[in-house]
């Protein structure tokens, strides 16, 4: 048990425990708390009470600009994808479906003409393939992470040369007079309709669907930047108010230009991003789905021409599905239906003249095409094979052949796909442009406006010095 020492008691009085050993130094706190117990220090003054009051300020305005340059930087970068990439790469694998059906369209009216095929056909096969060739590079150098493309266009790489080959060896058997050639005619186009142009849809649908979601990412509200400039604006309203009811001053010249310059900066993104989201949407209404209408249009007619060549070159060697009916006069029927449904549409999406007037000349070169194919359809049937060939591919005696009246459709649809390019590259421009200096403009007022916000809170405490 331990013993307190304690001092002698003084004489008549009490005694009292001898002192313990001295106190310490004491504690500190972690230098949060030490922090947090500075300012709630200064804040029982009304000079810490206004700089508290002007760091705040000038954080919120700080932050505001920064969510506005971040948002806003992207969207300029998805609007620049839709204007740049990949929209350019969407039309580039539509041209490759396009490349690859003329192609077969074309092997297919050259094996009709004879031995002696004209020149002018085997040239546009062969632009035709070197097109495509071409464009699969292309699209293979910027296909990036999109695993749907890259396996694409291996299948299209990998298969197109074996095409080709088909179709070198028709033509060969062709010069000689031989039967066989017809049935390498038949493998080719099989090749194309059943693995080629698939792939090329698939293809052209993996990028269109990368275009739609940069269309989506450059017209997303941007929520953050107007919800952190709002708040800013009503702190900086705040702070005037407060300012006001103490000193019976109206304007605090500081205050009011960082509330200034924050106002521009909200003007500025709701405005601009308003606009850009007008022209991005024209672009997509009016521009890409229009084109989307015509290349399907475009490629119905390409097929449907592909059908009504191999119609005569099979003549009734293969059927359809109900073993009764001609397989390629069924597919020309049918894509002459799809054809007729395109530019339907694609006459209702034409919002001018210059984008009807070909649609309307396309239609009325469907027209005519239609009528020609019945009649040489019909010398067919009947066993007319003579009358029935020139009546498809013309030559000097018939110049009012089918094969006239798709080429009608063709550059009509063409000249229409070049009208409707054109209309959704401006409009697309035009939401890119909106968006141009903004990011830049919205650092530098949130600078400005910072630090005008921390001059006007200064000038008050000069006042206190």
């Amino acid at each position: 048990m331990a013993i307190t020492s304690r001092a002698p008691a003084p004489e008549g009085g009490v005694s009292v425990p001898s002192p313990g050993p001295p106190a310490g130094p004491p504690r500190r706190g972690t230098a949060w708390a030490e922090g947090v117990e500075q300012l709630r220090e200064a804040a029982t003054t009304e000079p810490g009470r206004l700089r508290i009051i002007g760091a705040a300020l000038a954080a919120l305005i700080v932050l505001f600009g920064a969510v506005s340059v971040w948002e806003i930087s992207g969207r300029s970068t998805a609007a620049e994808d839709v204007v740049g990439r990949s929209q350019p790469l969407s039309a580039d694998a539509a041209s490759i479906y396009r490349s690859l059906a003329d192609a077969d369209t074309t092997s297919s009216s050259g094996f009709l003409l004879g031995a002696q095929e004209p020149r002018e056909v085997r040239q546009r096969y062969e632009k035709d393939i070197a097109n495509a060739s071409r464009l699969l590079v292309s699209a293979a150098a910027n296909a990036g992470g999109n695993k749907d493309s890259r396996e694409q266009i291996a299948l299209l790489s990998e298969q197109l040369p074996r095409y080709t080959g088909l179709i070198e060896q028709a033509r060969a058997a062709n010069r000689q007079g031989l039967p066989l050639g017809g049935a390498y005619l038949r493998y080719a186009n099989e090749q194309m309709t059943t693995q080629l142009l698939p792939a090329a849809q698939r293809l052209y649908e993996a990028e269109t669907g990368r275009l739609y979601t940069d269309y989506d990412d450059a017209r997303s509200w941007p929520l953050a930047s107007l919800a952190a400039g709002l708040f800013a604006l009503a702190a900086l309203v705040w702070a005037q108010r407060r300012n006001y009811r103490r000193t019976n001053r109206v304007f605090n010249h500081g205050l009011l230009a960082a509330t200034a310059a924050s106002v521009v900066v909200l003007l500025w993104l709701a405005v601009g991003h308003t606009v850009a989201r007008s022209s991005l949407s024209e672009a997509r209404a009016d521009g890409q789905e229009s084109l989307k209408v015509l290349n399907d249009a475009r490629i119905a007619s390409l097929q449907a021409r592909a059908g009504e060549n191999l119609t005569l070159v099979a003549r009734g060697a293969v059927l359809a599905e109900d073993n009764k009916s001609d397989k390629y006069d069924v597919d020309f029927t049918n894509n002459m239906k799809e054809l007729d449904a395109g530019l339907a549409t694609a006459l209702r999406l034409a919002d001018d003249a210059a984008g009807r007037s070909p649609v309307t000349r396309a239609s009325d070169g469907v027209k005519q095409w239609k009528q020609r194919h019945t009649a040489a359809r019909e010398a067919d049937l009947k066993g007319d094979y003579e009358s029935a060939l020139p009546q498809v591919v013309g030559d000097k005696d018939h110049k009012d052949s089918s094969g006239a009246a798709f080429d009608t459709v063709d550059a009509s649809l063409e000249q229409a796909v070049a009208h409707e390019q054109q209309q959704f590259t401006r409009a697309a421009r035009d939401g890119l442009g909106a968006l141009g200096g903004l990011v830049i403009g919205a650092a530098a007022l949130a600078v400005v406006g910072a630090a005008a916000a921390l001059l006007g809170i200064g000038r008050r405490l000069s006042e206190y010095r």
